[in-house]
C-alpha cells in the first residue's frame, strides 16, 4: 500500500509549522503535495474564496493527482463560516470525512476533504469542536502539571528529536527500557499526557509527534535535561 496523507507520520518540522499556523488565529488549509511536502494556505480576510484543482494557478494546486479535475472545487467563506463547494463539475466528486458532498457544505474544525487521491484538512480559527487550542496550551506551559514520572517519560520521548530534528520520537519500548518500567506503564502515562496537552482527539499517528513538538516549542523542559 502506498504511503498517503493518512498513513505518513507528520515530522516534528511539519507539526511545528502547524502549531505556528494555529497561533495566528486565522483559519487555514493544509495538505501534502506530490513530493510529500506539507503545504499550508492561510484563509485570511483577503482570501474569501480558494480554488482547488489540478491547474497550476489554483490556490491549492493538486497538479500531481490525475484524479483531480482542473477546477475541482471551491473553499469559500460565507459570513463567518467556511464552506466547501462542489457544483457537480468535478469528475470524481468531493468527499468530506468520507462522505461525498453535493453542492455546498459548512466546514468544521479538523474536517478532512478528499479531492481525487489527495486529502486537504481544514482548521478553523477557534477550534469549533471544543478542544483547547494547541496555541493556548503551548503558550501556557506552566499551567500543565507534571509528576516526576511524567516528566521522565516526556524527556525520554523527546530526547531523540531534541538532539536531532530529523529524528523521530522514542518508541514505547525505548522509553520503557531507559526508565526501567513496563511498556504498559509508558502507555498509561502517555495517555494522561495526551489528555493534559489536549491531544486525545487527534489521530493516533499524530499524537506522539504533536506532543514532542509542543513540549520542545514551549520550553517546558529545558535543553540541559536532554
Amino acid at each position: 500500500m502506498a504511503e498517503t496523507d493518512d498513513t505518513r507520520f507528520p515530522s516534528p518540522r511539519d507539526l511545528k509549522a502547524l502549531i505556528e499556523a494555529e497561533r495566528t488565529g486565522i483559519p487555514f488549509l493544509y495538505w501534502r503535495d506530490g513530493a510529500g511536502e506539507q503545504r499550508i494556505l492561510m484563509l485570511g480576510n483577503d482570501r474569501p474564496q480558494v480554488m482547488i484543482g489540478r491547474r497550476e494557478n489554483c490556490d491549492v494546486p493538486l497538479t500531481s493527482d490525475p484524479e483531480v479535475s482542473r477546477a475541482h472545487a471551491l473553499v469559500e467563506r460565507v459570513g463567518e463560516q467556511w464552506t466547501v463547494v462542489d457544483d457537480g463539475l468535478s469528475r470524481n466528486g468531493t468527499f468530506v470525512n468520507g462522505s461525498r458532498i453535493h453542492g455546498r457544505l459548512r466546514l468544521n474544525d479538523r474536517d478532512g476533504m478528499c479531492f481525487g487521491n489527495t486529502h486537504v484538512w481544514f482548521r478553523s480559527a477557534s477550534g469549533e469542536r471544543g478542544s483547547e487550542s494547541t496555541a493556548r496550551a503551548v503558550d501556557s506551559p506552566s499551567s500543565i502539571p507534571l509528576t516526576e514520572r511524567k516528566r521522565k517519560v516526556l524527556i525520554a520521548l523527546c530526547r531523540p528529536v531534541a538532539l536531532s530534528r530529523s529524528a523521530t520520537p522514542a518508541t514505547n519500548a525505548q522509553i520503557a527500557e531507559e526508565l526501567h518500567i513496563t511498556i504498559d506503564t509508558v502507555k498509561a502515562v502517555l495517555r494522561e499526557l495526551f489528555e493534559q496537552f489536549s491531544l486525545s482527539e487527534l489521530p493516533q499517528n499524530e499524537k506522539r509527534n504533536r506532543l514532542v513538538a509542543k513540549v520542545l516549542d514551549s520550553g517546558l523542559i529545558p535543553p540541559h535535561d536532554f
